[in-house]
Formats: C-alpha cells, sequence, structure tokens
C-alpha cells in the first residue's frame, strides 16, 4: 500500500486469500502515514483477520529510509491499537526490552524480533538466533539470501532447533533458490509464511503470490509426511512443470507437493539434500526432474541409471528407491509421441536436430530407434561430431545450413525460452523453408520465434507442450506407481502458459 485509498482495497484483498494480513507502513508516504493510521485503526475493527504491523528501515528490506528516533516513535506512540502482532528490527528490540519507557507501550507476546540479511547466510546464524531468543519478544523472525537451494539448510535447521526448543519461529530463505522454505516452512514449524497479493507486489525476493501458496502448492495441506518432488535447473522460474504435477497431485488424491529448485553447484546439492545417505535435512522426498543446465553432470551423483540413459548420456527424472538414486529418461520415450501422431512413422525420414545438449541426445536416440535418417546441426564442431558418430548419424555446421532436405527439424537449443533469450532462434524463414514439418522443444512461450519463422516459411509446426506433459506423465507414474491424469495435466499446462 502507498496510500489510504490504496489501504481499503488491499486490506480487503488480502483477507480474501491470506489467514494473516501484514501491513506495511514503510510503504506509506511520509504525507499519508498519519491518514494511513487512522483508517488502518478502523480497518482493523472491521475485519476477522489478525494484523501484523510493519515498519522496515530502507537497509533492512524495507520501503523507505526511517531514522531510528522516526522507528521508536512510531512502535512507541504511532503504531495502531488492535494489530495482533508488531514485527520489530532485532536492534530496536534490543533497545526497546531495556526501556522502562517502552514497558508501558509494548505488549511483548504480540512482538515479532525479526533479523534481514540480503547478502547471504551469516556464518553466525545460530548465534544470532541464540541472542535474539534472549529479548521478551514473543516470536524469532530470521530471513537470509539464498545463492543457491544449499543455503536453505541452516535455515531449516533453524526452524527444528526452534521446535525442539518451544520457541515460536520464522525462518525464511529469500531469492528464487530460497522458495523451498517458503512453501515447506509451516510444516516445519515456521509460525508462518508469507505470500504477495500480486507477482509484482512482492515485499521481498523469491516472495510467491498468496494464490500460488495456497492453490498451487496447496502450502496449507503440507505436512512432513507430504512426499516431496521438484524440477532442478538454472534457471526454473520459467517452467510450467510445478502447476502440471501439483495440479496431478491434487487430482489423483495424492499427499505430494511438487517444487521449482534453482540449483547452481548440482554436486552439492544431491550430496547435502537429495541423497538419502549424505542429505542434512530430514524429509520425505521422492524424486526430481532434472533440466539444463545438469541433464548430464546429475549423473554421477546417482547409484543407477537405466540403459537408455546411459546411452543417450542424459538424465530428466531421478527417483529416491530406498537409500539409493535412480536416473531416467523420459524425454526419449516421449520425444516423438506428439510428432508420430501427426506425421505418422518416421522409418527412413529425413530428420535435423538443432542442439547438441541433453535434449538432442534424447531425440536423436529416439529417431535412430524409429529409423529415421539423422543430420545433427550445431555450432560446436567437436561436442557435435561426437554426439553425431555416438548415434551413427551426420553433423554439419549450422551457421549457413539450409533445411529445404529435410521432413523434420527439431529445434533442441533453449534458444527462443521466456526470458533474455525468447526473441532469439536457431533457424530463420530462409533455412526453414522447404522443410515439411517443424518441431520446437521450447514450450514456453507457446509460440516461439522458431516456430513463427518456420510457418513463414510454409512449415507445418508443433511447439513442446504436448512432449512436457507427455514425458510428466511418465515422471509422474515413476515417482506414485500410477498412471498419471494426463488431462488434467494439459489443461494446468496451457492455463499456466495463458
Amino acid at each position: 500500500m502507498s496510500s489510504v485509498r490504496a489501504l481499503n482495497q488491499l486490506m480487503l484483498l488480502a483477507s480474501e486469500v491470506g489467514d494473516l494480513i501484514e501491513l506495511r507502513f514503510d510503504c506509506v508516504e511520509s504525507t499519508e502515514l498519519g491518514q494511513c493510521l487512522k483508517e488502518s485503526r478502523r480497518l482493523m475493527d472491521s475485519l476477522d483477520h489478525p494484523v501484523i504491523i510493519t515498519f522496515r528501515p530502507a537497509e533492512q528490506g524495507g520501503k523507505r529510509a526511517l531514522a531510528h528516533e522516526t522507528r521508536l516513535q512510531f512502535w512507541l506512540f504511532d503504531k495502531p491499537n488492535g494489530a495482533a502482532f508488531c514485527d520489530i528490527e532485532f536492534d530496536l528490540v534490543t533497545g526497546l526490552a531495556s526501556s522502562t519507557f517502552a514497558k508501558g507501550c509494548l505488549d511483548w507476546q504480540t512482538v515479532i524480533c525479526s533479523h534481514h540479511d540480503f547478502v547471504g547466510v551469516p556464518v553466525d546464524l545460530e548465534q544470532i538466533y541464540e541472542r535474539m531468543a534472549g529479548t521478551p519478544a514473543r516470536i524469532l523472525k530470521v530471513a537470509v539470501h539464498a545463492d543457491d537451494v544449499t543455503d536453505c539448510i541452516p535455515v531449516f535447521k533453524l526452524l527444528e532447533r526452534a521446535r525442539r526448543e518451544g520457541r515460536e519461529m520464522i525462518a525464511i530463505a529469500m531469492g528464487a533458490a530460497g522458495i523451498a522454505t517458503r512453501i515447506l516452512g509451516p510444516s516445519r514449524g515456521s509460525f508462518l509464511t508469507y505470500g504477495a497479493l500480486e507477482t509484482d507486489g512482492a515485499t521481498a525476493p523469491g516472495q510467491l503470490t498468496a494464490k500460488e501458496l495456497r492453490e498451487l502448492y496447496r502450502v496449507d495441506r503440507i505436512t512432513e509426511q507430504t512426499l516431496i518432488t521438484g524440477i532442478v535447473g538454472l534457471p526454473v522460474g520459467h517452467s510450467v512443470s510445478p502447476h502440471v504435477h501439483n495440479a496431478a497431485f491434487a487430482a489423483a488424491g495424492v499427499n505430494g507437493v511438487y517444487i521449482p529448485f534453482e540449483v547452481r553447484d548440482a554436486k552439492s546439492f544431491f550430496g547435502r539434500i537429495v541423497h538419502p545417505q549424505t542429505r542434512e535435512i530430514d524429509w520425505n522426498l521422492r524424486g526430481l526432474s532434472i533440466t539444463a543446465p545438469h541433464k548430464a553432470t546429475v549423473m554421477d551423483d546417482l547409484d543407477w541409471v537405466e540403459p537408455a540413459a546411459q546411452e543417450i548420456g542424459a538424465v530428466n527424472t531421478v527417483v529416491v528407491v530406498g537409500d539409493a538414486l535412480h536416473g531416467y529418461n523420459t524425454d526419449a520415450t516421449s520425444v516423438l509421441k506428439p510428432v508420430i501422431e501427426r506425421f505418422g512413422s518416421l522409418r527412413d525420414s529425413r530428420c535435423a536436430i538443432i542442439g547438441a545438449g541433453g535434449a538432442a541426445s534424447a531425440a536423436l536416440w529416439s529417431l535412430r530407434r524409429e529409423g529415421a535418417c539423422v543430420t545433427v546441426f550445431a555450432r560446436n564442431f567437436q561436442k557435435t561430431n561426437s554426439l553425431a558418430e555416438k548415434f551413427g548419424a551426420r553433423y554439419e555446421n549450422l551457421e549457413a545450413a539450409r533445411f529445404d532436405a529435410f521432413d523434420l527439424v527439431i529445434n533442441a537449443t533453449p534458444l527462443g525460452t521466456c526470458g533474455q533469450r525468447e526473441n532469439e532462434t536457431p533457424a530463420i524463414s530462409d533455412q526453414l523453408r522447404g522443410a515439411r514439418f517443424a518441431y520446437d522443444l521450447v514450450y514456453n512461450p507457446t509460440e516461439t520465434r522458431f516456430l513463427r519463422e518456420a510457418r513463414d516459411a510454409g512449415c507445418e509446426t508443433l511447439g513442446g507442450l504436448p512432449m512436457l506433459v507427455q514425458q510428466a506423465a511418465e515422471q509422474f507414474k515413476l515417482w506414485t506407481g500410477a498412471d498419471a491424469p494426463i488431462e488434467v495435466m494439459r489443461v494446468a499446462a496451457e492455463r499456466a502458459l495463458q
């Protein structure tokens, strides 16, 4: 909120999706603060939801600079009565705790003592917790910044300690790599988790919306017995897989959740968080989807890999089996099904694959099994020539390639994926003219530049969404042993992409 005008509407909207409402008075313009305080008192009396009041300075994540004296004035004299909780920064809590004057102004049973670190995870996090625990505040809150998923480990451990010691605690890792703490925190003892009203209204890095937390991840239904799955990659923010798999779990009545894991160091992630014999947190992890750039590198961290995935040299699915990790490639068994449904038999067809990564390997392996004649196009000669030779295919350089002699052209590169490279394509219409069918494995966006160029060239086209749903259905069966509700998954993917 930034004004009195916005206050009424935002509080009503928040009451529809949240259990508690946080009022961030540091987001209010100084000229509007007095009127907003007055209006908030009236609104708090009319709402059934408990309210958290926050007045955070910029150096601790607030929206504007606040002098120490201004903060003291707010908490001792200005704060609206009727708030269920007051979120006060640790540095201010220590001063207020020693003030005899504050005793009559603050009810410590309503105070959340908070500490924020927007740089990383402090090495003395446990000591910070102990000092905070020495204050009279009822609830402790720690929010740190995660550069990798492994930075979530000390956050989860802090929640475990607080629960053992009978302390009410909020612990969050901020940033895209910390999303798991926001989704799983309440099931591990966190007093609450935060959700924004809108995506562009987040008050901290990596904050999901309240609607996503409740409807997509079903955060209020997660327990310590919930089966945990997720997608591992860098980046993963564009992925619709959480929509696909969480919809499938809900439709099938499976107590499961699917979480995005933004991972830089896959070896550390698998060693410290995934593998049952070495992981440092206790959770009911059942399996993972693996995407770029980790499909090949994770193979060294698995105990068993199916023969097809070994031959392809890439894994896109991991299943936890007892104390071991098993690897599969559901891309390979799914990539051609949508094409064959439209194209018919691929035997002796002339097929071009653009790319030399894990997706290209899966497509090449599948095409060779179908009896197609395949040529691989890419810019990296050494990598591409090795891939082509491995499967008895031809190799040509992509720079001046023409595809008029091919029945099927597959884009197996990430070019065109939603984000920084969305406007890129591995081939333009002049190169594609004369080809019969163009197939883009990129599914987000549904309309890629590659597909537009192919249509301009007169090609039939197919996007990557049907393949995404098909391979996800196979993952679902590997993780649960049950057939996937594939139509539910398809609809969920389409809605997410809209």
